[in-house]
């Protein structure tokens, strides 16, 4: 068995940090379904802004609002403004085709990659 990328969120742009919420990171519902990703999931969090790395689980956002939102801990490591990569994995024995979208500057979708 081995771990395979199968969704990512390119260069979205986190909206919000709250630091009083308990953990996670929010995503808007549309970008969830679009990449696979499951609500309590965890996911790979990358910063293309500070070089930040961290693990966290998926909670479903408002559908089209464009929302990513660090919460808890994770809102001191990646802040509001912060360009990043969303990476969900699954293990298995054989490879699979990934789900990746790039999104623009207000998380809306732009195409597949």
């Amino acid at each position: 068995m081995r771990w395979h990328l199968h969704g990512k969120i390119h260069k979205a742009t986190v909206t919000e940090a709250d630091i009083n919420y308990v953990g996670s990171i929010t995503i808007d519902e549309e970008l969830i379904e679009r990449v696979g990703f499951h609500e309590g999931e965890k996911v790979l969090v990358t910063s293309n802004s500070s070089g930040a790395r961290l693990e966290t689980y998926v909670i479903k956002g408002k559908r089209g609002s464009g929302v990513i939102c660090m919460n808890g801990a994770a809102a001191h490591r990646i802040q509001t403004g912060e360009e990043i990569i969303i990476m969900g994995f699954e293990l298995t024995e054989a490879p699979i085709t990934p789900k990746i979208i790039l999104v623009d500057k207000n998380n809306k979708f732009v195409h597949y990659l």
